[in-house]
C-alpha cells in the first residue's frame, strides 16, 4: 500500500474521532473506501444545483452502516467545489415542526453550522455577508476606479446591495429578508456594531417576538417555527447570488422523527417533509440541496414511517424495475449496503497506517492479521451482514490502542482473550440461570 504523509492535525482528529465512535469532520479522504456510485449520484446532484436547481435525497441504512460517514464526506466535497453548506442533527428537542419551538431549534443550528470552504468548522454566517459586502466593494473600485474612502464607492457599493436585496423582496417573506440585509449593510457602513448584530441575531432566528424585532430593526416579522423553511429557500438564493454554487443542508438522525409517539405531531413533521421534497422536485426551490439520513426502519415501516404517509409514500417507492439485485442511484432514496469484506480490508488497512503514522512507530500486523481480526468479529456477531463499519472501526482502534500501549502484548494473544469473552459470559450466565432455577425464580 502506498505510504501517504498526513499532516498531525488530520491523524490527531481521526484517531480520536474513530476511537469515540464518530464521524471525524476532517480528513475523511484518508479513511473512504467503497460508496463510490453513491457519491457519484450526489455529485451529479450538486451539478444540477450550481446550475439553479435543487435536490432532495434520503440516505438510508442501519445503525453503524455509514450513513453519518457518507453525509460528511458529501459535505466536505460540497465545501471544495464552493458551496455553502450546514448539518444538524435531529433530536427530540430538534424536529422540522413542533409545538415548542423544536423547528425553530433546528434552524438555529443550521445556522450555527454554516460552513464555507474558508471557514469549514461553522459560524460562518457573518463571514458570508462580510465577503458579500468586500466583494462588492473590490468590484465597484476596480470596474468605476474609485479608491476606499471615496464618498462616491459608498453611494456605489449601496446600490449594488440594493441591487441584490431588491431581488430578494420578490420571494416569500424576501422583503423583510432583504430589510435585514440592509440593516447589516448600514450598521458596517456606519461602524455600529450594535446594529450588525441585531441583524445576525435575527438572521439566526434568535428573537423572541415581533415587537423587539420592530423595535431593533423596524421589521415586522421574526423567523419563528412555521416559517424557518422559507428561510432556508432564501438563503439558498441569497448565497448562489453573491457568489456561491448553492446551499446544501445535511440532515442525520432522521429515525427521530419516527420516534414521534404522537401520530398528530408526527404527521405534521412527514408533511414538512413532503412540501421540502415537492419544492426541490418541482422547481420550487433554487440552489438548494437537502440530504437527510435515516434508518430503513424510519422510511419503511407503513405504521408510522415516512411510507406510513401515502402522499410520501407514494413519491418514494422503488419503481418496479429497481430491486432484486439492481440499483438506482437517481432516485430520492439511496440505500446504504454493508461494505464487502475487501473493502473493510482496504479500511483496516488504512486504519492500520494512520495509527502508525500518528503515534510514530512501524506497524506490525500483516493482512494475514487484519483477515484474522475480520473472520473473528464476523463470527463474534454471528452473521455478515450484522458486521457494520462502525462496529469493526471501534473495535480495531481499541485493538491497535492496547497493542501500542502494552508492549509486551501480542496480536495472536489480545484475540484469544477477546475470542475467550464470550464463551465466559455464557457460562456466567449459565450459573445465573442455574441459582434462579434452583430457587424457582
Amino acid at each position: 500500500m502506498t505510504e501517504l504523509k498526513i499532516p498531525k492535525r488530520l491523524t490527531t482528529a481521526l484517531v480520536n474521532s474513530l476511537t469515540a465512535g464518530v464521524v471525524p469532520r476532517i480528513g475523511l479522504e484518508h479513511i473512504a473506501v467503497g460508496r463510490k456510485p453513491e457519491v457519484e449520484a450526489i455529485l451529479r446532484d450538486m451539478d444540477n444545483i450550481a446550475e439553479g436547481g435543487a435536490a432532495m435525497k434520503l440516505i438510508t441504512g442501519r445503525y453503524g452502516s455509514g450513513k453519518s460517514f457518507l453525509l460528511q464526506t458529501i459535505r466536505n466535497y460540497a465545501l471544495d467545489r464552493d458551496f455553502v453548506t450546514t448539518d444538524a442533527d435531529l433530536s427530540p428537542e430538534r424536529r422540522l415542526v413542533g409545538t415548542k419551538g423544536q423547528g425553530l431549534a433546528t434552524y438555529r443550528e443550521l445556522m450555527t453550522h454554516l460552513s464555507t470552504r474558508t471557514r469549514p468548522d461553522g459560524g460562518a454566517l457573518e463571514a458570508v455577508l462580510q465577503k458579500w459586502i468586500s466583494t462588492i466593494q473590490q468590484e465597484a473600485m476596480k470596474e468605476c476606479d474609485l479608491r476606499a474612502g471615496d464618498p462616491a464607492l459608498t453611494q456605489e457599493v449601496e446600490q449594488r446591495i440594493f441591487a441584490v436585496t431588491a431581488e430578494m423582496q420578490n420571494l416569500v417573506h424576501g422583503f423583510d429578508f432583504a430589510r435585514v440585509l440592509s440593516a447589516y449593510w448600514n450598521g458596517y457602513k456606519l461602524g455600529e456594531d450594535e446594529k450588525k448584530q441585531a441583524a445576525l441575531r435575527w438572521l439566526r432566528g434568535e428573537f423572541p417576538n415581533k415587537t423587539e424585532a420592530r423595535k431593533e430593526l423596524d421589521v415586522g416579522v421574526i423567523i419563528d417555527d412555521d416559517n424557518w423553511y422559507d428561510y432556508i429557500k432564501l438563503w439558498s438564493e441569497f448565497v448562489a447570488k453573491i457568489g456561491y454554487m448553492g446551499l446544501l443542508l445535511f440532515i442525520d438522525e432522521g429515525v427521530n422523527l419516527y420516534k414521534i409517539s404522537n401520530s398528530v405531531s408526527r404527521t405534521s413533521n412527514y408533511e414538512k417533509l413532503l412540501t421540502m421534497f415537492n419544492d426541490t422536485m418541482q422547481g420550487k426551490a433554487e440552489h438548494l440541496g437537502i440530504f437527510l439520513g435515516g434508518t430503513p426502519q424510519f422510511v419503511e415501516d407503513e405504521r408510522r414511517g415516512l411510507f406510513s404517509y401515502e402522499a410520501l409514500r407514494s413519491r418514494l417507492v422503488e419503481g418496479r424495475f429497481a430491486g432484486h439485485g439492481y440499483r438506482n442511484y437517481t432516485g430520492p432514496i439511496l440505500k446504504l449496503e454493508m461494505l464487502s469484506h475487501e473493502e473493510i480490508l482496504i479500511l483496516l488497512q488504512k486504519l492500520l497506517h494512520i495509527h502508525g503514522l500518528h503515534f510514530g512507530y512501524t506497524p506490525s500486523l500483516t493482512d494475514e492479521d487484519l483477515i484474522h481480526f475480520m473472520e473473528t468479529a464476523v463470527g463474534r456477531m454471528g452473521a455478515d451482514e450484522l458486521l457494520t463499519p462502525r462496529e469493526v472501526v471501534r473495535d480495531f482502534m481499541d485493538l491497535l490502542h492496547t497493542l501500542h500501549q502494552n508492549p509486551d502484548a501480542s496480536f495472536s494473544q489480545l484475540m484469544g482473550e477477546r475470542m475467550a469473552a464470550p464463551a465466559t459470559a455464557d457460562k456466567e450466565l449459565d450459573e445465573v440461570d442455574d441459582f434462579l432455577a434452583e430457587f424457582e425464580l
